[in-house]
């Protein structure tokens, strides 16, 4: 036992490793999760440069039989719609991002602090929803009819902007992370909560703000459900919304092609359905995936150091 012991004290490293057999495992595993993430999306970006002659006649394939760049050639010819959505998507992201950041830290900034009087009470007010939902009915008729945000910009911003579970992360980042030592001093100082807030904490809060801003543009970018549950003006539509209308009807294109001399019917028939499907969603992944690795230096760090829940 005391020979144990005195190995653990000179040798702490060896026990802090894990076995070659399982670090074998754990890597296969890994791998194979990652070709599970990998795959689908190459094969996505194929099928959209494959021809619909080909996909009708060989069905999904990693090697079909004509390459194509027809899908492509449809979405320009649309590119007024389809930049339009672009650009509602873009301005949602980066709007909700901002809005939902300064309203989250916020939050969770005066829910560290131990000596904010109504701590408590807003403490149940973020915990609620995470337990209990409005339902569909009740929030449809506060968006609608209370607050009136049904066809505006608005209805596709504000009810993803805070999350009880961001809120919680942010609080427990804050209150495990930030020496409070350092506020009280400020505080002693004479400087104000806001400036303590945007001088002080937010700088030294950039893993937090990463973690969470990622969570958020992935949510705001994936997003179609907004668009089809409370927007009647196509041009208020996503890009993520005109996707899945085009998964629902290929035909919306069709009846969205302003400027055309073909009909609607004759449009839809020349269009080619699958691989536009593919070509949609491949443009869409891209500006995401593209984002990622700005955000992935502090990714693990922020989630880690909130991943506590107090």
């Amino acid at each position: 036992m005391r020979k144990k012991e005195k190995d653990f004290e000179e040798t702490p490293i060896k026990y802090n490793c894990i076995k070659p057999a399982t670090n074998v495992i754990f890597s296969a595993i890994f791998f194979l999760l990652a070709v599970l993430c990998v795959v689908p999306t190459i094969f996505i970006v194929i099928l959209s440069f494959s021809s619909s002659k080909s996909i009708a006649q060989v069905g999904y394939s990693f090697i079909p039989v004509e390459w194509s760049l027809e899908a492509y050639e449809y979405l320009w010819n649309n590119f007024d719609m389809i930049s339009r959505a672009f650009g509602v998507s873009i301005f949602v992201t980066i709007s909700g991002v901002i809005i939902g950041l300064l309203l989250t830290t916020s939050m969770a900034y005066s829910l560290s602090r131990s000596n904010f009087k109504l701590k408590g009470f807003f403490t149940w007010v973020v915990f609620i929803p995470m337990v209990f939902g409005g339902g569909l009915v009740s929030t449809y008729n506060i968006y609608t009819s209370v607050l009136g945000l049904k066809d505006s910009i608005w209805v596709l911003i504000l009810p993803m902007a805070v999350s009880s579970f961001h809120v919680v992360i942010c609080k427990t980042f804050f209150k495990t992370t930030i020496p409070q030592s350092i506020l009280e001093s400020a505080e002693i100082d004479g400087a104000s909560q806001f400036r303590i807030y945007f001088q002080m904490v937010l700088p030294i809060s950039k893993p937090l703000l990463a973690t969470i801003g990622l969570l958020l543009t992935f949510g705001y970018w994936n997003d179609w459900w907004l668009s089809l549950m409370y927007i009647d003006n196509k041009k208020l539509y996503s890009l993520q919304a005109v996707l899945m209308s085009v998964e629902r009807n290929i035909e919306f294109l069709a009846n969205n092609a302003d400027g055309l001399s073909v009909s609607a019917a004759e449009y839809a028939m020349k269009m080619p359905k699958e691989p536009m499907r593919m070509a949609m969603a491949v443009v869409i992944v891209i500006p995401i995936a593209c984002a990622y690795p700005f955000f992935q230096k502090y990714f693990v760090t922020g989630l880690t150091v909130g991943s506590v829940k107090e």
